[in-house]
């Protein structure tokens, strides 16, 4: 039986479409996106997913009080759409306890640094890649991790390095990391969850051997 797997976005969907892609590619083993779901209406990830065939819907943040409503319709929307794993990609908002706890250990987030370094509240997009290169690292990175309701705070599944160049700006950095890291990490991640593969021991993950 697949994993059923509900995607979150809000922008472009450039890492729903490296998962897409890995689907396409039949490298999301014993896993299938059945949902996309998005925070903003006319979210090009909306495109990306009906060009591949797979239903989005729109759940409008600007729509909810707080984020605790918003977090409970969301939670409801992954339980019709009866989700295994939910993947955060590039999904802006903070999910509350509530929901994290319903899905413990089955939210996976990508993160543009090598946690825990530039992480947490605050800690996304360009802004990540431009504090890097403020301090002064020669090695950024990417790291997909389970969600906890501490922001980028979950157990770490898998990494990669990617080194800084001398002429790097934050957006040539930030293409590089997606290119050489999150789209790679990511399906990766999402299929060793598929098959039962990873087993959380306190901030430990170990990844099993195929049986």
């Amino acid at each position: 039986m697949l994993k059923r797997i509900v995607v979150l976005v809000s922008g472009g969907g450039t890492n729903l479409q490296a998962l897409l892609d890995a689907q396409k590619r039949g490298e999301l083993t014993g896993g299938e996106i059945v949902a996309v779901i998005s925070s903003k209406e006319g979210a090009y990830a909306l495109e990306r997913a009906a060009q591949a065939g797979v239903p989005g819907e729109v759940v409008p943040r600007r729509d909810y009080p707080d984020h605790r409503a918003y977090s409970l319709t969301l939670l409801e929307r992954c339980r019709a759409w009866k989700a295994d794993l939910i993947i955060l990609a590039g999904f802006m908002h903070i999910l509350t306890e509530e929901f994290v706890n319903a899905f413990e250990n089955a939210i996976l987030n990508v993160h543009p640094a090598l946690i825990p370094s530039f992480c947490g509240e605050g800690f996304y997009g360009l802004r990540v890649h431009e504090r890097a290169l403020e301090y002064g690292v020669k090695v950024t990175g990417a790291t997909v991790h389970f969600v906890t309701a501490e922001p980028d705070g979950g157990p770490i599944i898998a990494q990669k390095a990617v080194a800084i160049r001398e002429d790097d700006t934050p957006q040539t950095l930030q293409r590089r990391v997606m290119e050489e890291a999150e789209w790679k990490l990511l399906p990766q991640a999402a299929a060793l969850f598929c098959q039962g593969r990873l087993r959380v021991e306190g901030r430990q993950v170990h990844i099993l051997e195929e049986e």
